[in-house]
C-alpha cells in the first residue's frame, strides 16, 4: 500500500509513521525536512504543505491513502480536495476529539456526539474542516475518512499546564511545589498511548468501508485529573502538592488555557470505542497511563536536552497560586 503523510514525525504521528512502515507500507512523508530523526523505512518528499501545488516532486504520485496529520483550517483541506481529488483512494483528516459538544449533554461520547464548542477557536476550525469534507464527499464522493484523537502521548507530559514538550511539572513535582489541578481534581479523562492509538488507526488505513466515516480512538481507561497527576508522581517516586483552582480562574490568564480547560479538559468525558472495535476487530487499548507515563519520563531523562525547565512556566503557576491564595484568603505555603 502506497501511502503519503503529510506530517508524520510529530508526537502521534511518529509511532504511527514506524509502525505503518513494520507492517510494510511504502510510506511516503511530506515535510520540511528539519528534523534530523527521520523515520526508517519511510521515503521524505521536502516541501512546504503550503506549497504542494507546485511540489513537482509531489505532484506525479497517485496513493492509496493520504493523511494529513497538520491540518487545522478550512483553507488547508479546501486546497487538499482540490490537490488530492482521484489521486487517492482514501483522505484521512486528523481532528479532534476536543470537537465534540462542549459542555456534554451526555458524558458517554460517540461519533454522534454532537460537534459544537463555544470556548476553543481550534476546535471550531476543526468542525469546520469536518463539515467541509464531508460535504465534499456527498458532492462528489471525496473519499474522506476524520479520525478525532484526544490526549495522546508519547514523547510529551499530557497534562494541561507545564507539560507537554517540557519537563517543568516534573521539575515542580520533584522539588515538592504546588502544582496545579483545574477543578476539583475528580473530573473524568482519558489519556491515551500512542502505541495504542497507532494500533487503530492503521486498521483504518486503506479501508475500503470506512470512507464517509468518522472515528475516535482512544483508551477505555478512565482517570481522574487527581489520579493522573498521582500517576505522574508515582513515576518519579514523588507525592505530588496540589492545589485545585477552578477552570473559570484559571482561564482568566490565557486564551489558549481558557480553550483547552472549559472547551475540553474541565469536563468529565468517556469515549465509547464500539464503533473502531467494529472497524477494526482486535482493537484494543493495552498501555495504561501509569505505565505508559513512566515510559515517557524514562525518554524524556534518557537525554538532558530533552529536560527542558522554562522559568517563565514556574512564575505563571506561581504568580495564579499567589492570586489564588488571595482570592480565597490563604496563607502562603
Amino acid at each position: 500500500m502506497k501511502v503519503l503523510f503529510i506530517g508524520g514525525t510529530g508526537n502521534i504521528s511518529r509511532t504511527v509513521s514506524s509502525l505503518a512502515v513494520a507492517r510494510g507500507t511504502d510510506l511516503f512523508l511530506l515535510n520540511r525536512g528539519l528534523r534530523a530523526d527521520s523515520i526508517p523505512g519511510a521515503r521524505t518528499i521536502v516541501g512546504d504543505v503550503g506549497a504542494m501545488r507546485t511540489n513537482s516532486d509531489l505532484l506525479g504520485h497517485t496513493w492509496d491513502a493520504v493523511v494529513n496529520w497538520i491540518a487545522f483550517t478550512e483553507q488547508d483541506v479546501r486546497r487538499d480536495i482540490e490537490l488530492f481529488a482521484g489521486k487517492t483512494k482514501q483522505y484521512i483528516f486528523i481532528s479532534s476529539a476536543s470537537a465534540y459538544q462542549k459542555p456534554p449533554s451526555h458524558p458517554i461520547v460517540t461519533e454522534s456526539t454532537p460537534l459544537v464548542n463555544p470556548f476553543w477557536q481550534y476546535s471550531r476550525d476543526k468542525i469546520a474542516c469536518e463539515l467541509r469534507l464531508m460535504a465534499e464527499h456527498r458532492a462528489t464522493g471525496f473519499p474522506v475518512t476524520i479520525v478525532r484523537p484526544s490526549l495522546t502521548y508519547d514523547t510529551v507530559i499530557p497534562v494541561a499546564m507545564g507539560g507537554w514538550t517540557e519537563y517543568t511539572i516534573v521539575d515542580r513535582i520533584r522539588k515538592g511545589l504546588r502544582i496545579i489541578v483545574h477543578g476539583d481534581g475528580s473530573s473524568l479523562w482519558t489519556i491515551t498511548h500512542a502505541d495504542d492509538f497507532a494500533a487503530g488507526f492503521l486498521g483504518l488505513l486503506g479501508h475500503q468501508q470506512a470512507i464517509g466515516h468518522a472515528f475516535h480512538i482512544t483508551s477505555d481507561e478512565v482517570l481522574t485529573w487527581d489520579q493522573i497527576y498521582q500517576a505522574i508522581a508515582d513515576a518519579v517516586g514523588c507525592t505530588p502538592n496540589i492545589v485545585h483552582i477552578p477552570s473559570e480562574f484559571l482561564g482568566r490568564y490565557d486564551a489558549h488555557l481558557r480553550g483547552a480547560l472549559l472547551g475540553d479538559k474541565a469536563h468529565s468525558i468517556i469515549f465509547d470505542n464500539t464503533k473502531i472495535k467494529r472497524f477494526v476487530p482486535g482493537f484494543t487499548a493495552t498501555i495504561p497511563f501509569n505505565t505508559g507515563i513512566r515510559r515517557t519520563i524514562r525518554w524524556f531523562e534518557a537525554d538532558p536536552a530533552r529536560m527542558v525547565v522554562r522559568q517563565t512556566t514556574h512564575d505563571f503557576f506561581d504568580r495564579i497560586l499567589a492570586d489564588y491564595d488571595r482570592a480565597v484568603r490563604v496563607p502562603p505555603q
